[in-house]
């Protein structure tokens, strides 16, 4: 049974960091494209960061470019969201999607967690 479950979520000040974190279970990362995505109140979830399989590429939303950092530890089965220098624009509740490749394509998503930036 395949399973995300995020953490590191909470309430920052601006300007200062988080790191998220997003354990896998049921399968491993090796085989899987991993992104996490948020969602502000009354908007679409958008994509923030994504991580291919193999490790060697990640991608950004542009207007987080410099701030954020996506990473992986492969032996804890975790991908991780670093984000720096924080915005109020940035509250929103963050998802970890896992899109497993193998046998077949399958995505799966966990739970969310909430950043909230304010002073």
């Amino acid at each position: 049974q395949v399973q995300l479950v995020e953490s590191g979520g909470g309430l920052v000040q601006p300007g200062r960091s988080l790191r998220l974190s997003c354990q896998g279970s049921g399968f491993t990362i090796l085989i899987a494209a991993m992104s996490w995505y948020r969602q502000a109140p009354g908007k679409e979830r958008e994509l923030v960061a994504s991580i291919t399989h193999t490790g060697d590429t990640t991608n950004y939303a542009d207007s987080l470019k410099g701030r954020f950092t996506i990473s992986r530890d492969t032996a804890k089965n975790t991908v991780y969201l670093q984000m720096d220098n924080l915005k109020p624009e940035d509250t929103a509740i963050y998802y970890c999607k896992a899109r497993i490749l193998q046998p077949r394509r399958a995505d799966y998503w966990g739970q969310g967690t909430q950043v909230t930036v304010s002073s």
